[in-house]
């Protein structure tokens, strides 16, 4: 009976229950034992976690990541990052005095015109009638000359000043009139693009390839610069052409009179509401070229850029399908503007036959740098009737 109440006395001081305290009178089991034997009596239970996107979780469901939704930001590196990026210094304005890099054959020569031809003749007439007026000044002086001069006529200074500018003239206007029998005078077109001015933004038509259409808005200076693009000369939607490819564009307007033109290519030519305006450009090296509306159209005139996109025949022809059209020569053309048998049909290479049995291939291959065979992503469908987006 004491060693009862001891027990007991001890179980009051330590919180024990009366059975616990009959049980203490036994030998103590090793820790080992009390764990194991104290997991096998309970179930496991599910870890609680300190997250509460997991803490709802219904029990049997393994725990998903909560999706979030990309920022404006991270969608724009990721457009960025697909398109074709633009060379610095190629194809925009860079800063410099002369003419942006010429990549078309008709820029080169006007190119060479100018830099040959024009320069150094303005430089040698301006230099001689600066020495003239040097030598005047200080040679005919009142000090040095206190009795003028009376002679009122000299045969070999009148032939000289008559003879001179004629021969200038000419020897300008040989290169100028074959430069502007080239430029107006194009080869057969491969593809044919028509660009109306709207405003304030560009459309352009591809007959050639299912009379699809495009819409291209400037974009804002914070979308640009995302996407590492000239500020007011980036668009959503580029014109797209072949590497090496005879591109007719037939350039008319919607409302009022604008201007198409890339300087890189050595083009500009005027839309015109009504009328239909024909210019071409032969582009041998691939990249991003930009432009502007070069005639005053209104309000929004300074914000209608132009970005022509050069690629290879296989990443065109990917494009196109990537638009709903089709290439020259898988169906009949759906206008009459639309360039027949164009070699362009073929981005593989291979020879084709056009409607008179000559034999047409694609542009030289080696002509082409830095394509790739995916096609330019596009922000637009196949069918697009957006029309004048905001900047």
């Amino acid at each position: 009976m004491k060693t009862l109440l001891k027990l007991f006395a001890v179980a009051a001081a330590f919180g024990l229950s009366p059975a616990a305290a009959v049980a203490q009178g036994a030998p103590a089991a090793p820790a080992s034992d009390a764990i194991s034997a104290q997991s096998q009596a309970a179930p496991a239970q599910p870890q609680e976690s300190s997250d509460p996107a997991l803490a709802t979780v219904p029990e049997g469901l393994a725990p998903t990541a909560v999706q979030e939704e990309p920022s404006n930001a991270q969608v724009a590196a990721t457009t960025a990052a697909s398109r074709t990026m633009p060379t610095p210094g190629v194809g925009q304005p860079d800063g410099r005095m002369n003419f942006q890099d010429q990549v078309t054959p008709i820029g080169e020569e006007a190119a060479w015109f100018h830099n040959v031809i024009l320069l150094p003749l303005i430089a040698a007439i301006s230099l001689l009638v600066l020495v003239l007026l040097l030598w005047v000044i200080v040679r005919y002086r009142r000090a040095a000359n206190p009795v003028p001069s009376r002679t009122s006529h000299n045969t070999l200074i009148e032939v000289i000043w008559t003879l001179v500018p004629v021969l200038i003239l000419v020897a300008i206007a040989v290169p100028s009139i074959r430069l502007l029998a080239n430029q107006y005078s194009p080869p057969k077109a491969d593809v044919t693009v028509k660009v109306t001015g709207n405003q304030w933004y560009w459309t352009y038509t591809y007959p050639d390839n299912g009379d699809f259409e495009i819409v291209s808005n400037g974009l804002s200076d914070a979308d640009a610069k995302a996407r590492g693009e000239p500020r007011q000369l980036a668009v959503d939607e580029r014109m797209v052409v072949p590497v090496g490819a005879t591109v007719k564009v037939i350039v008319t307007a919607a409302d009022v009179i604008h201007s198409w033109g890339v300087p890189a290519f050595w083009v500009k030519m005027d839309a015109v509401p009504g009328r239909l305006n024909e210019t071409w450009f032969k582009a041998e090296k691939a990249g991003v070229y930009y432009g502007v509306c070069y005639e005053l159209c209104g309000a929004r005139h300074g914000y209608m850029p132009i970005a022509v996109e050069v690629v290879s025949p296989a990443q065109f022809a990917a494009w196109v399908a990537s638009k709903g059209g089709t290439m020259p020569g898988a169906v009949a053309p759906t206008s009459p503007d639309a360039t027949q048998n164009s070699p362009i049909a073929n981005p593989t290479g291979v020879a084709t036959g056009g409607a008179s049995g000559a034999t047409e291939t694609t542009p030289d291959p080696s002509r082409i740098e830095n394509v790739t065979t995916t096609a330019p992503v596009s922000e637009q469908g196949a069918t697009n009737s957006r029309r004048g987006g905001t900047n």
